[in-house]
């Protein structure tokens, strides 16, 4: 098996992780076999629709591409099997929000959704990163249609492969200084973290905090992520 049970991940724990930090770890949701088939996908450029190198556009350093449809078979698998489970903590966040988005049940009938708002171009990417490399802190929103959780999966072995570069999340909480969140990630690991805001409880109720995510500085070797996103980009 190259992908751990989705079904038997405890997502009670995670959701609970989720609403109190903004982000979960799910442990080796990934084989080393699948991750480096991952990884070595990215000197396929027909599996690709686009190339960033982020230089060029001041989001960093290092670069990624965003995958073709269809996607290859595992990654279609991740964003298809974990949709249902998150869908309701979007859902129970959409409502404490005051959102007008509700989700539904199965990443189809979703993307239908961004579909017909012209959001149709694939957005999992694979991330490729080399000593000095980084990502700066950023929110991945694509159009009208934006679902507040995606994930990252980490393909490289730390420590072996590289050092350094890690994820790194900020909370903006109203009139509150920025806190900023390193999650430690394995071989194999994902993060799963608010794409934009999250509501959070306080003494006079709901309030929305803004999140940024990104990658602290590579200091040496080569480090491979996959992004999981949910909703298609325009």
């Amino acid at each position: 098996m190259i992908l751990q049970d989705i079904q038997a991940i405890d997502w009670p724990a995670v959701t609970a992780q989720l609403d109190s930090a903004g982000c979960a770890v799910l442990p080796s949701l990934l084989t080393p076999g699948a991750c480096r088939e991952l990884a070595e996908l990215y000197l396929d450029d027909s599996r690709f629709r686009s190339r960033v190198v982020m230089s060029r556009h001041g989001f960093g350093r290092g670069e990624y591409k965003y995958f073709a449809y269809p996607l290859p078979p595992l990654v279609a698998e991740l964003r298809t099997a974990l949709y249902p489970h998150l869908a309701p903590v979007a859902n129970e966040w959409s409502r404490r929000l005051g959102g007008e988005h509700r989700y539904p049940a199965s990443l189809e009938a979703f993307l239908r959704h961004c579909h017909a708002a012209g959001q149709v171009k694939p957005t999992p990417l694979l991330l490729q990163y080399g000593p000095e490399d980084y990502n700066c802190l950023h929110q991945d929103l694509y159009g009208e249609w934006v679902f507040p959780l995606q994930l990252t999966v980490l393909l490289s072995q730390p420590h072996r492969e590289f050092t350094g570069g890690e994820f790194v999340l900020t909370e903006q909480r109203p009139r509150m200084q920025s806190r900023a969140e390193v999650v430690p990630l394995g071989h194999g690991d994902a993060v799963v973290f608010a794409v934009h805001h999250r509501p959070v409880h306080g003494t006079r109720g709901e309030y929305r905090v803004n999140l940024r995510h990104g990658v602290s500085r590579v200091r040496s070797g080569r480090r491979h992520t996959l992004g999981v996103i949910f909703h298609d980009a325009s």
